[in-house]
């Protein structure tokens, strides 16, 4: 398949990309763009023969407002419809894990938050608001710090009960906060 530059105005966004990236996060998209456009070449948007996105809404988005005129881009024009549908969910479901020794040894943390990556945070640099960005109501704090340190046999048993409950670990940490 061909990578080629267009005109940012010459694709669409999908209204049935089921996957979104908001506030803050967004921003962090936005700024990584902005600082290394480069990459897009390296991971271009996939759209379909009528140039619909299949693959890298939020890339686009983000472009628009880093205020790129032009995006490179790869046409899929030789998938069904039902490949479609699988390419939008299979291209944005994170199959791999991270190797946290690995980062946490070779990698500078300043920069993968920098990046988009959101690892471990020292005391001083959690904000507390980030954490519940989609919560519908803010939490505040004092000078008081948050702390959870778990074994790992604690942090499985508790990310286990998670999954078992159909909860998100941000409503187990809002009732604890509840109590």
């Amino acid at each position: 398949m061909e990578v080629k530059k267009v005109s940012i105005n010459s694709i669409k966004t999908n209204p049935d990309n089921p996957r979104i990236i908001k506030d803050y996060k967004f921003s962090k998209l936005v700024n990584s763009i902005r600082q290394f456009p480069q990459m897009l070449s390296l991971r271009p948007i996939v759209v379909n023969d009528k140039n619909v996105i299949l693959g890298g809404n939020m890339r686009y988005k983000a472009s628009i407002e880093a205020g790129l005129k032009e995006v490179f881009i790869v046409q899929a024009d030789n998938l069904t419809e039902e490949q479609q549908k699988e390419f939008i969910i299979k291209d944005n479901v994170g199959f791999g894990e991270w190797d946290w020794d690995l980062l946490g040894n070779n990698w500078d943390n300043e920069l993968l938050n920098e990046w988009g990556l959101e690892v471990w945070q020292t005391n001083d640099n959690v904000d507390i608001d980030d954490m519940f960005e989609d919560a519908d109501s803010q939490v505040t704090t004092s000078d008081e710090k948050i702390i959870l340190q778990y074994e790992k046999e604690e942090y499985e048993l508790i990310t286990n009960k998670i999954k078992e409950d159909g909860r998100s670990a941000e409503d187990i940490f809002r009732t604890a906060l509840d109590l």
